[in-house]
């Protein structure tokens, strides 16, 4: 195959699942890194998920819900896993997935422990490498427990290369390497390497699993069955796996290796103390490696579970191969190809990412495609029926259950592959964060990110009120309504993709958001005055109080951030429906609706309406909270924080094309012109048009941008070297915010690492650290400003000693700070890292991306969840801007006449 087919044969295998000619999307990496401790497995009285189904119970209790395992792939349905185990012959446990503290035993919340990596991905999952780095010596379970429990809120977390097992490099780098010839025959490849000066034992045991459904009462009794097969040619064993609806697979292995059968069920004897229901269990290959129990495996060589044991004695620098084939074929001679589908497979993957920014250098490539790797192996699959959930299986559940977690959400019901944004720490969707993975999906995979938007609005998910689930732990939170915004990001992507529009996907989608706008409106401004509530939005402990916890009677809290999502809400509800009518002019009615209460909330914000109460602080030059007293009266909450730059989100440019077909909306945009609303200039709604005939609407007008842009490029305040910080730096002195009426005395302090607050956990800290989803969606907004304001238009930057600038010029800078948080700085140091960490300098971690949760606000170091590339994968569009700056030719190239309000 030539070059030029190589570059296009990923772009090809999408079309043709995008067409339902191959099904290229039915194996994938859609298998989690932890299982236990989740909301699913919860059957406790009070709700104690992370206690009533822990670590030690998983190696030997069934999974209800859904599986997990080291670097593992299963099909669409999780019907059939395989995932690698290993041991090193110290470990107390046979190690089959990863290690982590829960929410109650590390000092900063739940915590892996571990070091694993997504090395690559092609988004049809036809190349995936994942490498795990394994001790050598006894896995420190009891230190690292111990430790994080000695260990307060002002301390950092202790992670595993505290403990000093890495030392002289004293461990195994494990790759698991997958290459699909075609979408049900996947070559596998397990290469382990000693990193350490001596010889060291390792057992490599791929795995082969059914999830246990026989034991529930919708599939009671019904499985699937592995057992031992013909061993065709050049073959040391094999495995047939049958499965009423998935039909028969073969697992073929190259290298002689120990057979091991058992059954992928509890061991109750263990748990209980209750007979088990078969002599062979789910807990069957770490009894029989770790404790030579032969008996705990079938000598029959048939089971639910199998896995085929491999022992190595490695030199020190030396490297062993496994090679397997899981397939529903059965070739004459399965490793005779293998070699060639590897490299056919990694060629097109390098081809692939190429195509997608070819002239990015070295470190941001490594960056962009590190991420986009990240995205796809987050790929997993859910699975959640909140109804049987709650009446439990085959035994009645506590009452407490009946009204307890997401008992308003008993329509719930989940069986698919979604987008989550880790597979350790956050191993269950959550709302908010998908929009923004749909905005890094929409670069490799547009059909995929665009189908995450739909399934979020499908019945069995949308609640009948029009509320979109916030995520497990508690569905009917309330999150920043970013849905629509999602929507249209992917909307636009595939028609600069394409050069075509899914004006049936908007339609399907705007439809069912018109249900969830609603929601919003009604549920959340109580009051009529079109400043919103929420609670804590998504933004955990950044206000002065737990804002998901009510205030007295009478008080009410009236935020900032979450009336800007609702202006931005209103704004993305325009802008689809403006594009709908471009087709179908009845949706002109509902653009002007929704325009019309974007202007209401304008007007409210700055203070015009009659109840006289404003956002907008003229004084200060930014935007605050409010607390409502009972008579009416107001009092601003004088914090600078990020609630203040949200509202510059509701930031939309109308072209003219959108005009063409809504003459109504038009004459409306006209009597609005100059932001004018009951005659008072409320918001940015130019008079004039750009050169391209384009208007702009946003909740801020320029006046006010300059003065908000002059608080975020200020490194004193808002600014630090590795972007925006969620908190402005000058409350490192100004803690006391003074006596707030239905709170009491306020204070708020500067925390740029880890939280040292318990609320929400702990677990985040938005009082400081520098978030990647908030600093893309100011950077979006800027750029949107550029595009209608042009180059012309400067303003005085603090931060290059007030030299003017261009918004253009300020979105680069952001990006390119927050991008500087992995790239090497001056000292050859890349910042996420601590300095005396691996991955500065050692030849084997240089290379490789943690993706945090979040940035400490000075340094730039990585916080939070340590492989949540999630939304932090935004880095990849980031990267992108890097080198294309310029807007879109789509719409450069829009012809200036057309629809226009003059």
């Amino acid at each position: 195959m030539n070059s030029e087919t190589s570059a296009g044969a990923e772009r090809d295998r999408l079309d043709k699942q995008r067409l339902g000619k191959e099904d290229w999307f039915l194996w994938g990496p859609y298998l989690a890194e932890r299982a236990w401790g989740t909301v699913r497995e919860d059957y406790s009285p009070g709700g104690a998920a992370w206690e009533d189904f822990d670590h030690e119970q998983a190696r030997s209790r069934a999974y209800r819900w859904s599986e997990d395992g080291l670097g593992g792939i299963c099909d669409c349905e999780q019907r059939l896993c395989f995932a690698l185990a290993l041991w090193n012959g110290r470990d107390p446990i046979l190690k089959e997935r990863a290690f982590g503290l829960t929410g109650t035993q590390g000092n900063h919340g739940e915590d892996v422990k571990e070091y694993y990596f997504y090395l690559d991905a092609t988004p049809s999952h036809s190349y995936l490498r994942y490498l795990y780095k394994y001790p050598q010596t006894a896995y420190p379970y009891a230190r690292l427990l111990e430790e994080n429990r000695r260990r307060g809120r002002h301390d950092p977390p202790f992670s595993l290369c505290d403990t000093g097992i890495f030392e002289d490099s004293r461990y195994f780098d494990v790759e698991v390497s997958y290459a699909k010839a075609g979408p049900t025959e996947i070559h596998i490849r397990i290469r382990a390497s000693n990193r350490g000066p001596a010889a060291s034992p390792l057992h490599l045991l791929p795995t082969l699993w059914f999830r246990n459904t026989w034991s529930w009462e919708e599939q009671l009794g019904v499985n699937g069955e592995l057992r031992q097969a013909a061993v065709p040619e050049g073959v040391a064993w094999a495995v047939e796996a049958v499965h009423p609806s998935l039909g028969t697979y073969h697992l073929y292995g190259c290298q002689a290796a120990e057979p091991l059968y058992t059954e992928n069920q509890s061991n109750n004897e263990r748990l209980w103390g209750r007979p088990n229901a078969t002599p062979f269990v789910k807990d069957a290959f770490h009894r029989r490696v770790i404790a030579d129990d032969r008996q705990a495996v079938n000598p029959d060589h048939r089971g639910t579970k199998f896995a085929a044991w491999h022992s190595r004695m490695l030199a020190a620098g030396e490297s062993t191969s496994i090679d397997l084939i899981l397939s529903t074929q059965i070739p004459a001679q399965p490793f005779a190809q293998s070699q060639e589908v590897f490299s056919l497979r990694s060629k097109e993957a390098d081809l692939f990412y190429r195509d997608l920014l070819d002239e990015a250098d070295e470190q941001d490539g490594r960056i962009l495609r590190q991420a986009c790797a990240g995205m796809i192996w987050t790929k997993q699959f859910y699975h959640y029926e909140v109804e049987r959930w709650i009446k439990g299986d085959q035994s009645p559940t506590p009452a407490e259950r009946q009204h307890g977690r997401n008992s308003g959400w008993l329509h719930f019901s989940a069986a698919h592959v979604l987008s989550m944004p880790d597979t350790w720490e956050y191993p269950w969707f959550a709302a908010w964060d998908m929009a923004f993975h749909c905005a890094v999906l929409a670069l490799i995979d547009v059909d995929f990110a665009k189908s995450q938007i739909e399934l979020l609005l499908k019945e069995y998910y949308l609640h009948p009120n029009g509320q979109i689930p916030a995520y497990e732990w508690g569905f009917g939170d309330a999150n920043p309504p970013v849905h629509a915004l999602g929507a249209l990001k992917v909307f636009r992507a595939e028609r600069v993709q394409r050069g075509t529009a899914d004006i049936d996907f908007l339609r399907r989608v705007f439809n069912k958001l018109l249900l969830n706008y609603s929601w919003w409106i009604n549920r959340k401004d109580a009051d009529g005055y079109n400043l919103f509530e929420g609670g804590f939005m998504g933004l955990d402990n950044i206000s002065v109080y737990d804002r998901s916890k009510p205030l007295p009677t009478g008080f009410r809290l009236k935020q900032a951030d979450s009336t800007g999502w609702m202006a931005m809400f209103s704004l993305n509800m325009t802008m689809m429906a403006l594009e709908l009518a471009t087709e179908d002019s009845s949706y002109e009615d509902i653009a002007i609706q929704t325009f019309e209460q974007f202007l209401a909330i304008a007007n409210t914000v700055r203070g015009r309406s009659e109840h006289g109460v404003t956002l907008w602080d003229p004084d200060d030059g930014f935007l605050k909270d409010l607390v409502l007293r009972p008579d009416g009266q107001y009092q601003r909450v004088n914090i600078y924080s990020f609630v203040g730059l949200i509202p510059l989100f509701a930031t939309e440019i109308v072209d003219r094309r959108l005009l063409a077909n809504v003459p109504r909306f038009a004459r409306v945009l006209k009597k609005h012109a100059g932001g004018l609303f009951r005659g008072n200039a409320i918001c940015a709604c130019p008079v004039h048009t750009n050169d391209r005939g384009e208007h702009i609407l946003s909740l801020v007008d320029e006046q006010m941008l300059v003065r908000i842009l002059t608080r975020v490029l200020n490194e004193k305040e808002f600014l630090s070297p590795y972007g925006v910080r969620s908190i402005s730096r000058i409350h490192a002195e100004l803690h006391a915010i003074g006596h707030l009426e239905g709170i009491g005395e306020a204070t708020i302090d500067y925390v740029p690492g880890e939280s040292t607050s318990g609320i929400f956990g702990g677990n985040s800290n938005w009082r400081g650290p520098i978030w990647m989803p908030t600093n893309y969606l100011l950077i979006q907004a800027i750029e949107k400003f550029h595009r209608f304001l042009g180059d012309g238009f400067r303003m005085a930057v603090p931060c290059k000693v007030n030299r003017e600038m261009n918004l253009k010029e300020i979105a680069a800078l952001l990006a390119g700070r927050l991008i500087a948080i992995y790239r090497r700085d001056a000292n050859g140091l890349i910042p996420a890292y601590p300095a005396e960490s691996p991955f500065q300098k050692d030849p084997h971690w240089k290379d490789l991306i943690l993706f945090h949760e979040y940035f400490h606000g000075d340094t730039g170091l990585g916080l939070g969840a340590a492989h949540q590339t999630g939304w932090t994968g935004l880095l990849a569009n980031l990267v992108l801007r890097r080198y294309r700056q310029n807007i879109p030719e789509y719409w450069r190239d829009q012809p200036k006449t057309g629809g226009q309000c003059e």
